[in-house]
This record gives C-alpha cells, structure tokens and sequence, in this order.
C-alpha cells in the first residue's frame, strides 16, 4: 500500500469541504462589497453638495471616479498578482477599499474625492481576479458561482442605497454614513488570511495556482481578434448603463420631487428585483440554452424602464426600477462570456482586464456625461435619450456576443 507523502497531506483546514466552504464564504463577502461602496454614495449626492458645498463640475466628476479608476487600476491587476498572487491581490484590494471607504469620513470635499478613488482602486482590482478566482477554485461550477457572486454583489447594493440615508441621519453627517460600509470591506479581507497563510505553508503550489495568473499573456492584443472587441464593446456598454442609472437614478426622481429617502429605496427596488432576475437569466442559459434570449430580455427590458422615466407618473417610479433590475442581470451574462473566454484562468485573466480596462474607461463617459448635460439643459430628458439609444446598441453587441459560448469550454482542470 502507497504511503502518503508529507508534502502531499491535507489539514483539516484544507480538507476539500472545509476549503470549498472558506472559498464560497469568500466569494459571498466579496461580493457584498462590491457595490456597496457605489451605491451607499448615489442616495447621498444630492446631501453630499448641500453639505460640502461644491459646484456643479464636482458633481459630476464624483459619479464618474468609479469608472475612471476602474479602467487605470484594473489594467495592473495581473502584475500585482503574478507577485503576490491571486488570494494576495484581493485581500490587498479589500483592505485598499477599507480604507478609502473610512477616510470619506473627513468632511472634505478633498477627502470625499481621494477616498472614493482609493476605494474604488480596491473595487477595480477585485473586479479583475473575482473571474480568475472563481474560475481556479470552482472550475465545474462556474456558472452556479457567478450566479452566487453576481447576486451577493446585488444584495450588497440594495443595502447600501437603502440604508446609506437612514446611516448619514443616525451618524449625523452624509460623509460619516458613507464611512460605516468600511467595516464590511474589512471583513471581506479577514475572509482571505487562512488563503495567505496556506500559500505560506505550500510555495510550491501557491507559485503553480496562483502566481503564474496572466504570465505570458498581452491582455490588448485581444482587440486584434472579433471576440476580443465584441465582448469588451458588451462590457463597456453594460457598464456605462449600469454605472449612469446607479449614480444618478436618485437625483432624477429626486428632481421630480421624490424625497431622498425614498429615492434611495428605489434604487434599493432595482437592486432587489436585479437578484431574482439574475437567477431567471443564469437560469434560462444553464437549463434552456438560451443566453441569447436572455440578453435580449435584458436589453429590452432596461430600455423600458429608461422609456418609463420620461413617460409614467412619480408613483409609478417602482415600476421602472423593476424593468431596469431586470435589465442590470445582463451583468452576470457578461461575466460568464468572460469566464468561459479561454482555456486557462491566465486567458480568462487576460481578457477580464482587456474588457474592463476599455470598458470602465468607456463608461465613464455615461455619469460624467449624464451630469454635465443635465447642468447644461437643467432636464434629464436628452440623458434618458441617450441612454435608450445605448441599450439598442448592448442588444446588438450581446446578439454578436451570444454565439461565443457555443465553443466555450465548460470544465477547466483543476
């Protein structure tokens, strides 16, 4: 009988369940972090000038930081992880969020700006690995686990944009409201010690699990081939929906007399509605084969809800916010294209930072857009137009994109 080698056994720590728990718990924490720290602010932008005093060119240069430092800090993602690795860099990019989170504390108009982009720095670097990381730890479930993912990142935001006003009022201030979501960022980094503290105990596969992410690989010479383009254009139109709505929804409604409490339990409406959609969607593409008509609900569906601003009554605000949830699970959609790109985690690495390196810097231009043109024209009539017009263009690039996952692999060797 083979005796067990030494450099071969297990912990209890790192029995196959108990690592399987501690990576979903990961995962789960994570992605409750994710766009906590977006959403917590939208609620408070409108309480944020009032308070801090700034024009117009701060205002829409705040909603449009998320992006902007998404694109720059996400293209390092791989570096930094080819030295410290992958359960490393997110555990840094965490602890980065953490920090940028409390530092908004600082009544300051410079405060509120250096945290949110050190916060966002954090948020750019996990958005890059979470792919990678679910990829290397759940390679035969990687649709359930971006599924999961997908909707603790939705839970995440439905608290934040719900709760972030009731926190600023019982705090006292809207920067201290927006400080309080560093204790969840925090936790997410505790979640990934035990990673840091197995690659210490095992170097060896540290260096061939994680190290080796996005090695030899040019994440831009992706543009040369059709995928390349058509999925990092979806991401980048996706994104620049996404990232408009979440930061200025509330101003919208709250430009039509809503008050800001409420508008911030819209914006926690269309974060709700978005977790059951996701499920309906991933649903639709695991069991039915229909990732196809799954981007087209979705597309449709934002589009409506977009429509639904200019034309319905205040009262029926909710009733848009539950079009465009459904259109936000396109998101994880997005997500799975990427993670199925290639037949290694170092392929998926390289063309996650392709799409959202491009795409991030593309949406950028959606916030700070919707900001200055509703400076110029004082309506937000031309914005929501243009909005619309944007969801016609994601239906066409997710049409294009849906046949790439017909060849995707569906396992990848652990």
């Amino acid at each position: 009988m083979k005796m067990p080698n030494a450099s071969t056994s297990v912990t209890p720590m790192t029995s196959r369940t108990g690592f399987t728990l501690l990576s979903l718990a990961a995962v789960v924490l994570v992605g409750l972090n994710l766009r906590a720290g977006i959403t917590s602010a939208s609620a408070l932008f409108h309480d944020l000038q009032l308070f801090l005093g700034y024009g117009p060119l701060i205002a829409a240069l705040l909603p449009s930081i998320p992006t902007l430092v998404f694109a720059v800090a996400g293209a390092g993602t791989a570096w930094i992880a080819r030295r410290i690795g992958l359960a490393g860099t997110i555990m840094l990019a965490l602890s980065v969020l953490a920090v940028g989170l409390g530092f908004r504390a600082i009544p300051t108009t410079w405060a509120l700006l250096a945290g949110t982009v050190a916060a966002m720095c954090g948020i750019a670097l996990c958005n890059v690995a979470m792919p990678s990381f679910i990829r290397q730890h759940f390679a035969e479930k990687t649709s359930m686990m971006t599924g999961v993912y997908t909707v603790t990142m939705s839970v995440g935001a439905t608290a934040a944009s719900s709760l972030s006003v009731p926190l600023a009022l019982a705090a006292g201030s809207p920067t201290l409201g927006l400080a309080t979501w560093g204790f969840l960022a925090l936790a997410g980094a505790l979640a990934f010690v035990p990673f840091l503290m197995m690659a210490r105990a095992d170097k060896t596969k540290a260096a061939a699990t994680e190290t080796t992410t996005g090695k030899g690989i040019n994440p831009f010479a992706l543009l040369r081939t059709g995928r390349g383009l058509v999925i990092t254009g979806l991401f980048s139109v996706q994104s620049l929906m996404a990232y408009a709505i979440m930061s200025w929804l509330p101003s919208v409604l709250i430009s039509r007399s809503m008050s800001p409490a409420d508008a911030g339990v819209i914006l926690g409406v269309l974060q709700l509605v978005s977790i059951p959609a996701t499920m309906l969607s991933l649903w639709m593409v695991n069991k039915r084969n229909m990732l196809r008509g799954a981007i087209m609900m979705c597309s449709i569906s934002v589009g409506l809800g977009l429509a639904g601003l200019l034309v319905l009554p205040l009262g029926l605000a909710w009733l848009c916010a539950v079009a465009m949830g459904i259109g936000f699970s396109i998101f994880p959609l997005v997500l799975l294209i990427i993670s199925q790109s290639g037949d290694t985690a170092e392929e998926t690495t390289a063309m996650s930072t392709l799409a959202q390196s491009v795409g991030y810097l593309v949406a950028t231009s959606g916030p700070f857009g919707m900001g200055l043109l509703y400076a110029a024209s004082e309506s937000w009539t031309l914005p929501i137009l243009l909005l619309i017009g944007v969801a016609c263009i994601q239906l066409c690039l997710g049409i294009a994109a849906s046949s790439y996952r017909k060849n995707a692999p569906r396992r990848s060797a652990a």
